[in-house]
């Protein structure tokens, strides 16, 4: 889609020397221009603003925008906010001209207002580019630099991945360290770790999917991580397909994430690799598509399986993780189909258990084909002889050998434990509420979810409109009442601009690149 939006003509007619571009995939159900970034506002400087993450705070942080900065907000969108909270913090200053030393400061308060992870790029009219990276740098960004031919000058690049570095010509790729805050004028480079003393936590889940293998994020490069993987997950098929004393004729990978480890593990394991699916590339990622049975559908459109290499074989399947199990069940009856005698999956990943609340547009709980069952029941939910998965210290271990600085990682979809350290039960009841099906088809939350007496929602989520009790329960859709709803919500979210259509679900994943200067 960016290269069919900017091409050469687009690209022409831009004019100046910085400029902040945002991709963004429709996490929260919206697959039009909902909530568009980058966000603008003119007051003070003239700022423009994009974020990859996701607040935890955010109803007390829009409470104060209102009630003390004055600032209208006119989306649900966290990037709106953490815009505003940048502004006001600047607008404090009362100055005529700032500095960077009072950007500066801006940024070390909005660090101690806002929870949660968050990555940022800013552009400040006539001064520069700005980026900065939660306190516990949980949502990735870097920086790198590129000379000019004849001149003495340089071009400066920041981006959530280090491929678009490599793609633009740029080198010295450097990570933004959790708490910092860079600053590049036409004249200088700037950059202060401005809150030192947080839990450097990246989320793992970026080397397991989400980056492009490519990559290096935190001085790991995201292929060789996923080489460990598989190497490790091999380690723990062997020992269970021995004491269950089965056999595996054939390692199969689930295109495309999946490739790297699973070349690895039937290395590891001696075992032939085959390439049993052929992916359709022009359908989306289905575990953030909207509505349950439009993922099913989806899934069949996405990928093929060859006959030739499944029939009478026992087959061997590697993913890089399991989420709803949609995809994986699915995969697992086309194998079947095709005349698998027997259909093994092994998971990249641990049992994902916990919803994620920086940034990745998980389902909720009781959505987690995980949840509360163990290894053998997730087999026979899923179809599956066996499903075998990865163990946490080993998926760990696949990234931190690489870089032993990495002393914590973000596992909360594995284990519950937040890094920040202000989750609490009601405020995970709320936001699987929020997240429910029929919020995403754009329908009216039904009364059902209560707090526990005594309780108080200090992190709150966007229900649509005023704080009240949401429900996670849902009827059933057809797909062609699903297909309906979303092409009626992409009509009525279709605006551009500062005004962007509100969006109603938490948990948006994007990713940023920003233009030179």
């Amino acid at each position: 889609m960016v290269r069919d939006v900017f091409d050469k003509k687009a690209i022409s007619r831009l004019v100046g020397s910085m400029g902040i571009g945002h991709v963004r995939y429709p996490t929260a159900g919206s697959s039009a221009h909902a909530e568009a970034q980058p966000f603008y506002v003119n007051s003070p400087y003239g700022i423009v603003f994009a974020h990859n993450g996701n607040l935890t705070n955010t109803r007390e942080l829009k409470q104060y925008l209102d009630v003390d900065a004055h600032r209208h907000i006119n989306t649900d969108s966290d990037s709106e906010l953490l815009l505003n909270i940048f502004a006001n913090n600047l607008q404090k200053t009362g100055k005529f001209r700032i500095n960077e030393e009072d950007i500066f400061t801006a940024i070390k308060d909005l660090m101690h207002e806002c929870k949660g992870g968050y990555a940022c790029v800013a552009m400040l009219a006539g001064f520069g580019i700005i980026a900065f990276r939660d306190p516990c740098g949980i949502r990735p960004v870097g920086m790198a630099v590129r000379d000019i031919s004849g001149s003495k000058e340089k071009d400066y690049l920041f981006a959530s991945e280090s491929v678009v570095a490599d793609a633009a010509g740029f080198t010295h790729w450097e990570d933004v360290r959790a708490g910092e805050a860079i600053i590049i004028t036409r004249t200088s480079v700037s950059r202060k770790v401005l809150v030192p003393d947080k839990t450097f936590a990246p989320d793992i889940f970026e080397w397991v999917y989400f980056a492009r293998p490519d990559s290096v994020l935190d001085g790991v490069s995201v292929y060789r991580s996923r080489m460990a993987m598989g190497d490790l997950l091999a380690e723990e098929v062997r020992k269970v397909l021995e004491a269950k004393q089965i056999e595996v004729d054939v390692v199969i990978p689930v295109p495309d994430t999946s490739r790297v480890a699973a070349l690895n593990l039937a290395q590891k394991l001696g075992l032939p690799y085959r390439e049993g699916f052929v992916k359709n590339r022009y359908v989306d990622r289905t575990f953030i598509m909207p509505g349950q049975q439009m993922r099913r559908k989806n899934v069949r459109r996405k990928l093929n399986a060859m006959a030739l290499e499944f029939s009478g074989k026992s087959v061997l399947i590697v993913d890089d993780s399991i989420v709803r199990g949609t995809t994986s069940k699915e995969i697992i009856q086309m194998a079947k189909d095709v005349g698998a005698r027997n259909v093994i999956f092994a998971s990249c990943a641990p049992p994902i258990r916990y919803c994620n609340v920086y940034g990745i547009d998980m389902p909720s709980r009781q959505d987690l084909v995980a949840y509360h069952r163990t290894p053998s029941q997730i087999a026979d939910a899923l179809g599956a002889d066996l499903v075998i998965y990865q163990t946490l210290q080993d998926l760990v271990n696949s990234v931190q050998q690489f870089n032993p600085k990495l002393r914590n990682f973000d596992c909360s979809v594995f284990t519950g434990e937040y890094v920040t350290g202000d989750i609490n039960e009601p405020y995970l009841a709320w936001i699987e509420a929020s997240r429910s099906e029929k919020l995403r088809l754009g329908e009216t939350p039904s009364s059902g979810v209560t707090l526990p007496a005594g309780s108080t929602l200090t992190n709150s989520i966007r229900p649509n409109g005023t704080i009240g009790n949401l429900t996670a329960t849902m009827k059933m859709l057809s797909v062609e009442e699903e297909e309906e709803a979303m092409r009626k919500r992409e009509l009525m979210a279709s605006c551009s601009g500062p005004m962007n259509g509100a969006d109603d679900i938490i948990g948006l994943h994007n990713t940023f690149k920003v233009g030179s200067m």
